[in-house]
């Protein structure tokens, strides 16, 4: 499968995360930070009473780094986790969560017609919106499955804005990323695109004025630590407690 200009084609994705699947957690296994960032992200949600009452969304969920994160985070609250990849979701399911957790197998398009429907008090959705192929139709759409008062966290990588982390991004790549993609899965054509997403996805600014037109208020963004500190950030938008507030 051939990588274009800009990545995959949207509707290959979830075919090249199955053949990665496999190997996939002991590819991120490998990356300083990988999980420690994703419950940074989870915890910035700020969710109140270890989630309890609460209902949540793991958009995106892959193999279940992120619902972990989630979990830790909140783990009396209802978390409803999904992907487009089977193959991904499967390893997810094969690990042992509590009920309050439960996996659907959709894309995030296709959410309503799977019955994953709102409200919910908070989304996570790590490494999800630059495989979207309508970016701005489906933050709107995450914002009317929010409560009022609801969070967006979009846990995701952003290297537009800065010339350093667009180097440190190239060079982690294609030294380390895509050559152990190869070694461990033995296709290298996700972390090709991976590369290729990531290099062509919006800077911090542009993604924040995203969010902003899509309706959020309170857009924040938050950095990683180590190597990803303005390679991974944590976009923070909320839902107005009520409209025009």
């Amino acid at each position: 499968m051939t990588v274009g200009a800009s990545g995959l084609p949207r509707d290959a994705v979830p075919a090249a995360f199955d053949v990665g699947a496999k190997s996939y957690d002991r590819l991120v296994g490998a990356n300083p930070g990988y999980h420690a960032h994703l419950r940074m992200s989870a915890l910035r949600l700020r969710l109140p009473r270890d989630g309890a009452g609460l209902r949540l969304l793991d958009a995106g969920c892959g193999t279940g780094a992120s619902t972990a994160a989630l979990l830790a985070a909140a783990p009396l609250a209802d978390i409803v986790a999904i992907d487009a990849s089977s193959q991904m979701l499967a390893q997810a399911k094969a690990k042992d969560w509590p009920e309050s957790v439960r996996f659907v197998h959709t894309t995030v398009e296709d959410m309503a017609e799977a019955g994953v429907q709102g409200p919910f008090d908070a989304i996570l959705a790590a490494y999800l919106l630059r495989n979207v192929a309508d970016q701005g139709r489906q933050l709107r759409a995450f914002r009317n499955m929010l409560a009022p008062g609801g969070t967006l966290a979009v846990h995701e990588y952003s290297v537009r804005d800065s010339v350093v982390a667009r180097a440190i991004w190239n060079a982690v790549c294609w030294s380390i990323i895509i050559p152990l993609g190869k070694v461990t899965s033995g296709d290298a054509t996700l972390y090709r695109h991976l590369w290729r997403s990531v290099s062509d996805f919006d800077g911090v600014a542009a993604f924040e004025r995203r969010l902003r037109t899509a309706g959020f208020d309170g857009v924040r963004t938050e950095p990683m630590t180590g190597w990803q500190r303005d390679v991974v950030h944590t976009f923070l938008a909320d839902v107005p407690t009520r409209e025009g507030s």
